[in-house]
């Protein structure tokens, strides 16, 4: 399999418009990575330079320590996954699945061989002499990623692969390509805007916002420690709180609670997770007035005031406050995060 390292990778378009700004990103060889955040960050420019559909502007790419900068697509050793399928409805799925064999001018014992093997990884053996026409959304989308591993790439690059799907197939296709992927053995790189997908399936997520990666890594790292507002307010449904404090000599309060704060003074950002603030029962922590409560099924999504601040809170589904109550909320011990105001950077990471 292979490396890939994006070096200092700039990107702008015609007119000044920049996409990229001086990526740096290391993929270790079979290692899954997620590009992760909203249209028009630089997700997908990124990835088609990696595929060289697209032409840096600066920087360089490095796959398995060879500089494919000025490859084509093909001598890259690499396969990609397109959102709209992108199989040929005059193959059978058979052929579609052989097609970058046959180019490859790969001998019909190894076309075989290779298409049955991940057709039986992707359960569409039994179909292999349709026509796409014949199948579902769902079989049509493991035909476009059987076809990209059949030929072995050393690098796999798929571009929203699951988006086009409901949501249950969804869900149903992420797990199917989760044990696929790890049993191939491939180094991935995908493009999503979905959270769920990033954080379900990737190794290492890195959050990309306004041309740059905003934070790389595990996704639970993501989730409890980003290193910026962006990432906390993006990641997590619904997304992290944050309250505007100011810090006194080194300590911030919140109604009666107190905090050792990361500085002396100036005004910080408290980031909370909903599920990270308890009730209090005792009534001894910060006051909370609950404006929308949303029955949820696993739990109750609670939206209220904290001294004007909108905060939600994630509960246990049988506590279901009426508008206009007010509780005593607490954080939990280890939970919260603390923001420069200015900066939306993390000052846990500096610390």
């Amino acid at each position: 399999m292979a490396e890939i390292r994006i070096e200092s990778v700039k990107k702008e378009f015609a007119g000044g418009v920049r996409a990229l700004a001086a990526i740096d990103l290391n993929v270790v060889d079979r290692e899954f990575v997620a590009l992760l955040g909203p249209s028009g960050c630089g997700k997908t420019t990124l990835l088609r330079i990696i595929a060289g559909l697209e032409t840096q502007t600066a920087g360089r790419v490095v796959i398995g320590g060879r500089d494919v900068s000025d490859l084509p697509p093909r001598g890259r050793g690499l396969a990609m996954v397109f959102q709209n399928y992108a199989v040929f409805p005059h193959l059978t799925v058979f052929e579609n699945v052989a097609f970058g064999l046959r180019m490859a001018k790969a001998d019909d014992a190894r076309v075989k061989r290779q298409v049955e093997k991940t057709a039986a990884l992707m359960h569409i053996e039994m179909l292999l002499q349709r026509y796409p026409a014949q199948l579902s959304g769902g079989q049509r989308q493991r035909v476009a990623v059987a076809r990209a591993l059949a030929v072995e790439p050393a690098v796999l690059l798929m571009d929203e692969p699951l988006s086009n799907l409901d949501a249950l197939l969804r869900m149903e296709m992420r797990a199917e390509l989760k044990g696929v992927l790890q049993a191939a053995g491939t180094t991935t790189i995908y493009v999503t805007h979905d959270q769920t997908e990033a954080m379900g399936l990737a190794d290492r997520i890195a959050v990309m916002h306004g041309g740059v990666i905003e934070q790389c890594a595990p996704p639970m790292e993501i989730y409890r420690r980003p290193a910026t507002t962006f990432v906390g307010g993006f990641v997590g449904n619904p997304p992290m709180n944050f309250l505007k404090r100011r810090a006194a000599g080194g300590a911030v309060s919140l109604g009666p609670l107190s905090f050792k704060a990361p500085r002396a003074e100036g005004e910080l950002l408290l980031g909370l997770r909903p599920e990270d603030i308890a009730i209090c029962a005792d009534g001894q922590g910060f006051p909370f007035d609950v404006v929308i409560a949303e029955p949820l099924g696993a739990q109750t999504l609670l939206t209220g005031k904290v001294d004007g601040d909108t905060l939600r809170i994630a509960t246990p589904p049988e506590i279901t406050p009426r508008a206009g109550e007010r509780l005593h909320l607490r954080p939990l011990d280890g939970r919260l995060r603390w923001m420069d105001a200015e900066t939306g950077k993390s000052l846990d990471h500096a610390a």
